[in-house]
């Protein structure tokens, strides 16, 4: 009986560019391409096989994690090709596997087509930028690349709490540590309260959990630090909702007072399968903080965000279904997937119906209409 080969199953991931393999029993070998998924020709995984994968590259301490706690995160260099952020689990007492492609080469601006406003708003000196989005929808290479432009150009020392480190920055005009929880720090929070004796210019918190790490992100923005933060929240104005949200009632006013001081930007984004080329897309939310939109935070009136980023083109803002709707305008994006991902699905159908565009795949249906379009 042949084994499955876990170096031989990555170096398939890295060739084609997929951005995930799923490993589980019952199944053969399936990787995440463009979005979609697809089964690699060899054989139907069993418990042995799985068994085996997981032990080629779960870490000791990892395996006695998993051993307690039925599951376990970790990421692994694979040779110089790449890194992976590896989830291993149990599922009906078997084993499954779960492996992210972690690309190595840090993107520039133009190449994901961030909004150029960003630039020099991670030039300042200190503050709150918030990035926003799904699972899955580019936010740590938005932010890896905000931290490379950092890197290159300004004399900074940076520090960044992650779980786990993905993209590895080297020291380059910056200083940077990356601090891993739960391997070299044990919690958000606890980095958080370290990094501020750690002498930091900016300050990157992979994820802003729990009040007392949006508390200290915050309390790290007000006193002069530039602080990167992740939010698994779509849209700007939601964004701002859950911060204040995560804090009981009676702090609820000082929070939004802190945020309308502290807070510079809300970039929101989510990925999407290209119809022009292969690949991915990222369409973006942009809000950049102006004396006006501080004061709509402070007033508890974030329901007036976005009319404001509507007309804050000026300063680099846009709405996430503008941003959709001018994707698929170039063709570059379907009218399914745009409506799936918008915030506003119902009133982007409209304007496609309006424009004269068609929802759906219709020559699945109907067999003329295949015809027709041939």
């Amino acid at each position: 009986m042949s084994t499955v080969q876990i170096d031989r199953l990555l170096d398939t991931v890295v060739k084609t560019g997929g951005s995930d393999l799923h490993l589980t029993v019952g199944r053969q070998p399936t990787i995440r391409l463009n979005g979609g998924l697809r089964n690699l020709q060899t054989k139907v995984l069993d418990s042995d096989d799985m068994v085996s994968l997981m032990k080629a590259i779960t870490p000791e301490r990892n395996q006695q994690e998993l051993q307690e706690e039925g599951g376990t995160d970790f990421g692994f260099a694979y040779g110089e090709a790449a890194r992976f952020r590896v989830s291993v689990f149990r599922q009906k007492g078997d084993l499954a596997i779960v492996l992210r492609q972690i690309p190595n080469r840090l993107l520039t601006f133009e190449q994901i087509g961030l909004p150029e406003m960003c630039r020099s708003l991670i030039r300042r000196p200190r503050g709150l930028f918030l990035v926003t989005g799904p699972t899955g929808s580019g936010k740590t290479t938005s932010l890896a690349t905000m931290l490379d432009f950092i890197n290159q150009t300004l004399d900074r020392h940076m520090i960044t709490m992650e779980d786990p480190i993905e993209y590895y920055h080297p020291h380059k005009k910056a200083i940077v540590n990356q601090r891993e929880v739960g391997n070299d720090v044990p919690s958000f929070a606890e980095a958080l309260r370290r990094a501020l004796r750690q002498d930091p210019d900016v300050i990157l918190v992979g994820e802003m959990r729990d009040l007392e790490t949006i508390e200290a992100a915050v309390r790290a923005a007000e006193t002069g630090h530039l602080v990167f933060g992740t939010l698994h929240t779509t849209g700007a104005a939601k964004t701002i909702d859950r911060l204040v949200d995560a804090f009981p009632v009676s702090q609820q006013n000082q929070i939004r007072v802190q945020l309308s001081t502290a807070l510079i930007a809300v970039l929101s984004q989510v990925l999407l399968g290209r119809v022009d080329t292969k690949g991915m897309v990222a369409a973006y939310e942009f809000l950049v903080i102006t004396p006006a939109i501080a004061n709509l935070i402070r007033d508890n009136k974030s329901f007036r965000i976005d009319s404001m980023i509507q007309t804050g083109k000026k300063f680099g803002m846009q709405l996430l279904d503008d941003h959709l709707w001018s994707l698929y305008s170039k063709g570059m994006i379907s009218a399914e997937e745009m409506i799936d991902k918008g915030k506003s699905p119902a009133d982007l159908a409209a304007k496609v119906h309006q424009a004269g565009g068609v929802i759906g795949r219709p020559e699945m249906d109907d067999p003329d209409a295949a015809a027709d379009s041939e």
